[in-house]
C-alpha cells in the first residue's frame, strides 16, 4: 500500500463544517506537500443548472476548501476555480444557482468559466485506452489547467453510467463541450483521464462531500439523505471506492475502478486502503443501481444500437433533439412532479437552512 492510498473521513455537522473541511484539506494534502503557494486548480462539479441536494458542490464545500487555501498561504489570485458546461447545462446560471459567485466576491477569488478559456491540444505519454479514438483530431483541454495541481470539489451520489460517480469522473468535465461522444466508453474514458490528469498536475487532492448524498438515477435524478460525512484522498481511485464502499457497493466490481487499479493509477481494494478518522467498517447506505426514462434511451442507443446510428443520432445537425428531450424530462417533468417536492424537504433540514443563508450573502 502506498502512502497515498490513504482516505480521511470526519463526521460533520453544518455548526461545524468549514472547520471540518480545514481539518480534511491539511491533513489529506497539505501537511505533505507544505505551504506552496503556487497557482492551483479548483474543479467544481456541476451536475445540473438547478439547485438539487448532493447533485453539485455546495457551497459550504466550496468555502470550506477556500478558506483552507488562504489560512495556509495561498492567496486569492492563485486560486483558480473551474468549471464546464454541457449539452444540458448552463454553467453561468448554475454558478449562481448554487451560491458560487457570492463565495468567490468574498474571498476575492475569480471563477473561470471554461467555456470563455482557451483549450489547447494535450497528447498523452501513455497509451489510452480509448480516448484518442474517441478524439482522433485531439484531445482538447483548458490551456489555463496544464501544469497546475488540482483539488476535486465533489459529492458522494450514484450515477446512472458509472454506478458511482466523485473525484475520478470530476476530470470528465475539462473535456469539451463533445465529451459526451465518449459516453458509449464511458468507464476507459475515465481510466484514460485519470492517466491524463497524472501526467498533467503535479499535485492532486480529492474532496468529497457526504453532508448529503444521492441515490438511485443520479446524478440528478436522486433521493437525498443526510449523512453528514466529508472524505478527502491524493489517491483517487482509494477515495471513490471509499464512497463506493459506503454507498453499499463492491468497488472492484465497478469498472472504472477495477481498471485504473489495474494500471496502477491507484487503489480499488477497501483491503487495502487505510482509512484515517471515522471508523466506517459497519457503514453501508444500501444504495441500488436504477434507471430513468432518459437513461434507458441512451443505453438503448449506446450499447445496442450501431456505432453508426449513434453518430447519426447524437454527433450530427439532428443531435440537439437528445438535449432537448434531456432537459424536458429532467427540468420539466421530474423536477416539476418529484424533484420540487424533495428540494422543499431539503430546505427544512440542517443544511436547507444552511444552504439558504449562502444565498442570502451580499
Amino acid at each position: 500500500m502506498s502512502t497515498s492510498s490513504i482516505v480521511l473521513i470526519a463526521k460533520t455537522h453544518p455548526a461545524r463544517i468549514l472547520e471540518d473541511y480545514n481539518v480534511i484539506v491539511k491533513k489529506a494534502w497539505i501537511n505533505k506537500i507544505g505551504k506552496a503557494n503556487v497557482p492551483l486548480i479548483l474543479k467544481l462539479n456541476l451536475s445540473w443548472t438547478k439547485f438539487y441536494p448532493a447533485c453539485s458542490t455546495p457551497p459550504w464545500q466550496l468555502e470550506g476548501v477556500i478558506k483552507a487555501l488562504l489560512e495556509n498561504d495561498w492567496k486569492p489570485e492563485n486560486i483558480i476555480p473551474v468549471e464546464n458546461r454541457t449539452v444540458v447545462t448552463d454553467v453561468k446560471r448554475g454558478a449562481e444557482n448554487h451560491g458560487w459567485l457570492k463565495i468567490l466576491k468574498k474571498y476575492g477569488v475569480k471563477m473561470h468559466f471554461l467555456p470563455d478559456e482557451k483549450y489547447v491540444e494535450y497528447k498523452p505519454r501513455q497509451k489510452m485506452l480509448i480516448l484518442d479514438k474517441i478524439f482522433p483530431r485531439g484531445i482538447l483541454l483548458p490551456k489555463i489547467i496544464i501544469g497546475k495541481p488540482i483539488v476535486h470539489l465533489c459529492t458522494m451520489k450514484t450515477h446512472v453510467f458509472t454506478t458511482t460517480t466523485g473525484a475520478i469522473k470530476n476530470y470528465f468535465g475539462m473535456l469539451n463541450v463533445n465529451r459526451h461522444f465518449a459516453h458509449r466508453f464511458i468507464h476507459e474514458t475515465l481510466v484514460d483521464l485519470l492517466q491524463i490528469q497524472k501526467e498533467i498536475h503535479p499535485e492532486i487532492l480529492g474532496v468529497m462531500d457526504g453532508a448529503t448524498v444521492g441515490s438511485g438515477p443520479g446524478p440528478r435524478a436522486m433521493a437525498w439523505h443526510e449523512k453528514n460525512y466529508l472524505l478527502g484522498s491524493q489517491d483517487l481511485v482509494a477515495l471513490d471506492s471509499i464512497a463506493a464502499k459506503m454507498m453499499g457497493f463492491n468497488p472492484l466490481k465497478i469498472a472504472y475502478l477495477q481498471v485504473a487499479q489495474e494500471k496502477n493509477l491507484g487503489t480499488a481494494d477497501p483491503k487495502k486502503i487505510k482509512i484515517v478518522g471515522e471508523n466506517i467498517n459497519k457503514i453501508n447506505f444500501g444504495f441500488k443501481s436504477a434507471e430513468t426514462l432518459a437513461s434507458c434511451g441512451q443505453k438503448l442507443i449506446y450499447h445496442y444500437a450501431p456505432p453508426w446510428l449513434e453518430k447519426i443520432l447524437l454527433q450530427t445537425f439532428i443531435a440537439p433533439w437528445s438535449y432537448l428531450a434531456s432537459k424536458f424530462y429532467f427540468d420539466f417533468f421530474w423536477f416539476n412532479f418529484v424533484g420540487k417536492k424533495r428540494v422543499n424537504d431539503f430546505f427544512l433540514s440542517h443544511w436547507g437552512k444552511l444552504f439558504k443563508k449562502y444565498l442570502s450573502l451580499t
